[in-house]
């Protein structure tokens, strides 16, 4: 984590970043233009007529209305307690209220610490950037250095590429030795300047970029396997001389639980216990081989696949219903008979069939007319039962 310099070694070097902070200084606002001038909010802020004759009147006004009398002394104008209602175009005049000098005011304050954050994408490269703390409502410009630690090198510039954006980027550090780097933000403003140095751990840091371009196929004939191609981070260096070891994990859709593989150096995993038939989330993410203590990369987006699933066997072609017309001829052929005895056949044919059907048919009827007659043979018996219970009742006496 970032901290302030504590040890004597540091101190050196923090004095030469802060002389160079303040040489700067001294060449910046040398180029403004007169009539403006920078104040501290919530002091005392004083404004001098440079027209005027020493002990002659004059008269100030504020964005063109008079300012009374007693806030001026010998031409000049105080304002106690400064806020922010206190800026904008003062102005002074003689006694013929002749404009002798117009002053624009504009008021802040003085530089503060940065909060300053650093990302080290690979061994080449680190990059850092800040916010300001406290608002300054100041023109404001920043000078960045930094140094290895015990190096011997010095102080060197980290470069910023863009003007107003709060970046700077430190090319081939070389914190091979010692990896102990110590960043100098200066904050310069018309009221004075102030540096922020924090020291870094570039080991701790390194993060890679994530890994890319991952690609993930089926393998034919394996329904529970997967193979995982990707190609490492761009920003890396592709020298073997920086390995990074890669981590996979994988699981099937709607599952909480991700199953994790591990492979150094190779760009390609392959998955054995796919669950199959279903759909597969896989990520990948990266870290440097040889620094244990550096952090893993951010994972990779998401690539869904689904293992290998035999494909469904179905007809190709069309069943041929021609085949007893088109053969006729060598059906013919091989039985060596005529089409005439062929006719005979068929018609004996079909007169088995009109046999059994009639069978069939005869069966059918028996079996109604069987049906029928047990139907009615027991309607002749319950007939039967009641006339002679009917005969028996007459015969009882009464």
């Amino acid at each position: 984590m970032p901290g302030l310099v504590s040890c004597l070694g540091d101190l050196i070097v923090t004095g030469i970043i802060i002389l160079f902070s303040d040489h700067v200084k001294s060449e910046i606002w040398t180029n403004e233009v007169s009539d403006v001038q920078f104040g501290g909010l919530g002091s005392r802020v004083t404004l001098t007529c440079g027209g005027s004759h020493g002990g002659s009147p004059v008269e100030w006004r504020f964005n063109g209305s008079s300012v009374p009398t007693w806030q001026t002394h010998e031409g000049s104008l105080a304002l106690l307690n400064t806020t922010h209602s206190m800026e904008g175009n003062y102005s002074c005049h003689d006694e013929r209220g002749t404009l002798l000098q117009s002053i624009k005011l504009r008021l802040g304050h003085p530089p503060h610490f940065v909060s300053v954050s650093c990302q080290v994408p690979n061994l080449m490269k680190i990059h850092c950037s800040w916010v300001e703390t406290k608002t300054t409502h100041l023109p404001t410009i920043y000078r960045t250095s930094y140094s290895v630690v015990y190096s011997g090198r010095g102080v060197e510039p980290c470069e910023q590429k863009h003007i107003g954006v709060n970046e700077c980027t430190i090319t081939d550090p070389q914190f091979w030795s010692n990896s102990k780097v110590l960043v100098n933000i200066t904050q310069i403003n018309p009221l004075g300047s102030n540096s922020t140095i924090v020291q870094i751990d570039a080991h701790e840091l390194l993060k890679p970029d994530p890994p890319e371009d991952v690609r993930v196929l089926p393998l034919e004939g394996q329904p529970t396997q997967l193979l995982v191609h990707w190609s490492g981070p761009s920003s890396w260096p592709s020298d073997s001389m920086f390995p990074l070891t890669y981590q996979l994990h994988y699981r099937p859709i709607g599952s909480s639980f991700w199953s994790t593989l591990e492979t150094e150096e190779n760009t390609s995993l392959k998955i054995m216990d796919a669950l199959e038939g279903h759909s597969h989330q896989i990520q990948i993410r990266a870290q440097d081989a040889l620094i244990n203590h550096s952090q893993w990369s951010e994972w990779s987006h998401v690539v869904e696949a689904r293992p290998w699933i035999e494909p469904w066997e179905e007809p190709t072609e069309e069943p041929d219903f021609s085949y007893p017309f088109d053969n006729l001829s060598s059906l013919v052929r091989t039985t060596g008979k005529s089409p005439d005895s062929l006719h005979s056949n068929g018609s004996l044919g079909l007169l088995v069939l009109l046999g059994l059907f009639a069978g069939v048919m005869v069966a059918v009827l028996l079996t109604i007319i069987m049906l029928i007659w047990v139907r009615q043979r027991k309607q002749d018996n319950v007939k039967k039962q009641e006339l002679t219970y009917m005969v028996k009742m007459k015969s009882i006496p009464i």
